[in-house]
């Protein structure tokens, strides 16, 4: 007689998770787009899991899902790729189908090439992008964004919006939680009464990415550049800039670029850490570690 070693409650549990999942895209892909001939499981994202799917006809699409999206989680992610997309500048994946009662999207696919991209035509074209514009700060559609639900309700003024909006609810949730120091807490209030003269020149909504770190750009075997898993806005477009020098992976030829095809206000460089003060929070919260410190270090430089 032999025993067999008992298996985790937990391993059960997960490969029960990812075989619904993969039967929830595989059912999508099949209603809105066409039959399947295989799919396989891929890397990327920290919430969603993620799959390739090879359709009978030949063709390959993307599909992901999640066990417990918040509402309309996909779809907003929908909106926002077509919303980046009318503005026929940077390249992003068309939408196949969505459905938030699945909690399913489908998107074209995309085959990262293994070579660096074209870092001036990347640059040039976000600048167009964000020149297209956006009717207001914030969302016409008031629907949130990222994992903490932020709120976009449309607002007048980047002062109006990038406080309301952003650094007082974000601080609200760092004191909550007790993510961040009293004297953190403090400054940030401070800064987001002090905007009007800390934000430099007005200038109109641009059409933001929302979250435009290095893992949200794809380069593709033709070196040319996609963006995905956008958190879209009408915002100051010196926020994407920031956010894409918080964690590095452009190359500054890309900024030189973007500088070209529309220059940056006189101060952005003094700008940057401002900018960055929203998504630093966030990561305080969700992350803890050095990004407190680092959310510290940013606001003490604007008192």
């Amino acid at each position: 007689m032999t025993t067999e070693a008992p298996v985790a409650s937990s391993t059960i549990t997960k490969v029960d998770e990812t075989t619904s999942a993969r039967n929830r895209v595989v059912e999508i892909v099949e209603l809105h787009v066409g039959p399947v001939a295989a799919v396989s499981s891929v890397s990327g994202g920290d919430v969603a899991a993620s799959f390739a799917l090879d359709l009978r006809d030949g063709s390959r699409v993307f599909a992901k899902t999640h066990t417990d999206p918040p509402p309309k989680f996909f779809s907003t992610e929908a909106a926002g790729l077509s919303w980046l997309a009318e503005s026929k500048t940077v390249r992003v994946p068309e939408v196949l189908a969505v459905d938030d009662d699945a909690a399913v999207l489908v998107l074209e696919w995309i085959t990262v090439g293994s070579g660096r991209g074209d870092e001036e035509a990347f640059g040039r074209a976000l600048a167009q992008m964000h020149r297209f514009g956006a009717p207001a700060f914030g969302r016409q559609d008031r629907r949130t964004t990222g994992s903490r639900s932020i709120t976009n309700e449309p607002c007048d003024t980047w002062v109006e919006f990038y406080s309301g909006q952003r650094l007082m609810p974000l601080t609200r949730l760092a004191q909550d939680g007790g993510s961040l120091p009293r004297s953190t807490i403090s400054a940030l209030a401070t800064i987001a009464n002090r905007l009007g003269e800390l934000g430099g020149q007005p200038e109109p909504p641009a059409r933001l990415h929302g979250d435009l770190w290095a893992g949200n750009r794809l380069v593709d075997e033709n070196g040319q550049s996609w963006l995905i898993d956008p958190a879209c806005h009408g915002g100051h477009r010196e926020y994407d800039l920031a956010m894409m020098r918080l964690f590095g992976g452009f190359d500054p030829v890309a900024f030189v670029a973007y500088n070209q095809e529309w220059p940056l206000s006189a101060g952005f460089e003094d700008r940057i850490l401002l900018h960055q003060l929203a998504p630093l929070v966030v990561h305080a919260i969700k992350f803890g570690g050095p990004y407190v410190a680092a959310t510290e270090n940013a606001a003490n430089q604007y008192l």
